[in-house]
């Protein structure tokens, strides 16, 4: 997901995708554990994607302050 896209959603609907975000990352974790997980490169990429969404929340209530 890019910068760009997340910029434009609301702060409660980053909240909740970051949630979302989050749940399936440790879905792919336990997948990982238990071997089933085919690509490992979704783990990484939900990692980056949380990121992007926790910096962009951060900023944007930086900016309501």
């Amino acid at each position: 997901m890019k910068a760009q896209n997340i910029r434009e959603k609301t702060v409660d609907e980053l909240k909740r995708e970051l949630h979302e975000k989050q749940e399936e990352l440790f879905r792919y974790r336990f997948q990982a554990t238990l071997g089933k997980l085919e690509n490992a490169i979704v783990i990484r990429n939900a990692r980056r994607t949380i990121a992007r969404l926790k910096t962009i929340i951060n900023e944007k209530n930086r900016m309501n302050q």
